[in-house]
């Protein structure tokens, strides 16, 4: 009886190697999730560039129209 509870060493290197590859699923796992963040930062600060460029031309158009109003008002006015 005393010798079937023994643990021999392939018993506890079967446990080591499922324990790791089970952390290592984990860390794939990790690995994935940290990539498709990186991906959605990058594209947030491409699409956040494009965004600065396009309201930067949406200020020069106000500018101008809010020009042109003014003629028009002085035209209008004589």
């Amino acid at each position: 009886m005393a010798l079937e509870d023994v643990i021999t060493t392939e018993d506890v290197f079967n446990a080591s190697t499922e324990i790791a590859a089970r952390i290592g699923s984990i860390g794939k796992w990790l690995q994935a999730i940290g990539i498709i963040v990186i991906v959605w930062i990058a594209l947030q600060v491409v699409n956040w560039i494009f965004n600065k460029k396009r309201i930067k031309r949406l200020d020069l158009l106000r500018g101008d129209m809010e020009r042109i109003e003014k003629k028009v008002d002085k035209l209008l006015k004589k």
